[in-house]
């Protein structure tokens, strides 16, 4: 009756929308002070004063035709600020028409992957990772290569790249500040990779592209430093939203940015602008277009989320739990004390704790906290983070 393919995706789910209505279930029960809920990844601290004021400013101001159709891409002068905002960063000449609007990154992400594939191509992405990305692929009849990381730092290898890497390979996903793990891929690590997806190319005779997936790219901790994918890999795609970056995940606002040194630039710019019309976005929202234009420099207070980190990071590893400090993002991705993290999240909600199991992010063995979440909930929670472990001793 229905779609085949949608229906058998249905009995996989998503781990983490499952752990989102277990906790409903529990907060009904207990109440919500009571129920300690690091499933979502919702943003918790309010956006940016001014990207209020200025959201109150465009619908009380005169500003026609301010509700109304503008081309597929996006209007012209928020993609010119855009580009301009990322010519300033890289030094690159990004104009406004390597730049799309969309509907957040998921729509961007879907745009771009529509844009690429051909039906059994392939598309490497770096485990642990966001699980949509098997969904997005599959959309377009892709396949996807899932390439493990190394889980003492959660960072991909090059030679591990080069081996997965075939004739129909198409392209790579990246996502620098990570989730689950909030590892922030380093200069030297992303270089590895462009260097071995190089030799791939010259010895297959493919062109591969990156399209780097960054929600969380101003979300970095510590004065680390966030490589400009841009400048490491020519064939690279930008894919970014200002979901997590000023807290505006209902808005689905976000863009696409493609590297001007692609090979038929014009080309793909066409194409994803058609994409973006015939997938039924249309165009991005339009009071957000002209919201961010002028807030593309603002970010939430990193200092609330930096907080979080360093209570929970530094509560939990002194009770004896492992796990990578992260340098981005707004999630730990602590190592479960038994081998079977599915079992040990469900254990967890004897304790009233809503935890993700990582075999959801295939990668089993650990468990993602999204500590985007009120300083009381994670301080209540960890005398029953304590008494969690202390099972398993």
């Amino acid at each position: 009756m229905f779609s085949e393919k949608i229906v058998q995706s249905l009995s996989g789910g998503s781990f983490i929308r499952a752990m989102f209505e277990q906790g409903e279930n529990l907060r009904k029960q207990y109440g919500p002070d009571k129920v300690f809920d690091f499933s979502l990844g919702n943003p918790d601290p309010e956006p940016p004063l001014k990207v209020k004021e200025d959201l109150i400013r465009l619908v009380t101001e005169d500003n026609p035709r301010l509700h109304g159709y503008m081309p597929n891409a996006g209007y012209a002068d928020v993609r010119e600020k855009v580009a301009a905002y990322h010519a300033r960063e890289t030094g690159l000449p990004i104009k406004g028409d390597h730049v799309v609007m969309t509907c957040g990154a998921g729509g961007a992400l879907n745009v771009v992957l529509k844009s690429l594939l051909n039906p059994g191509e392939e598309v490497i992405v770096f485990a642990p990772f966001f699980m949509e990305y098997l969904s997005y692929i599959s959309n377009y009849d892709g396949k996807c290569v899932i390439v493990p990381t190394d889980t003492k730092t959660f960072l991909p290898d090059a030679e591990a790249l080069k081996a997965h890497i075939t004739p129909r390979t198409k392209a790579i996903i990246i996502n620098s500040p990570n989730n689950p793990t909030g590892v922030v891929y380093d200069r030297a690590t992303l270089e590895k990779l462009a260097q071995a997806i190089s030799e791939k190319e010259k010895e297959l005779g493919i062109t591969v592209y990156v399209i780097s997936d960054e929600p969380y790219r101003k979300i970095v901790y510590d004065g680390i430093e966030l490589p400009r994918i841009l400048n490491i890999f020519k064939n690279s795609i930008l894919v970014d939203s200002f979901s997590k970056s000023l807290s505006l995940p209902g808005e689905r606002i976000g863009y696409i940015v493609a590297n001007p040194a692609i090979e038929n630039i014009d080309t793909l710019m066409a194409a994803l602008i058609y994409c973006n019309r015939i997938l039924g976005f249309v165009n991005a929202p339009a009071l957000f277009q002209k919201l961010i234009a002028d807030n593309l420099d603002q970010v939430v207070d990193i200092g609330i989320y930096k907080e979080r980190r360093d209570l929970l990071y530094n509560s939990l590893t002194e009770m004896g739990y492992e796990c990578i400090k992260p340098g981005g993002a707004f999630y730990l991705f602590p190592k479960s004390p038994i081998e079977d993290d599915t079992e040990f999240a469900r254990r967890a909600m004897k304790y009233n704790l809503i935890i993700v199991p990582g075999s959801g992010f295939r990668c089993p063995g650990f468990f993602r906290l999204a500590y985007c979440v009120s300083m009381k909930t994670i301080e209540n929670s960890l005398p029953a983070f304590k008494a969690l472990l202390e099972e398993f001793r």
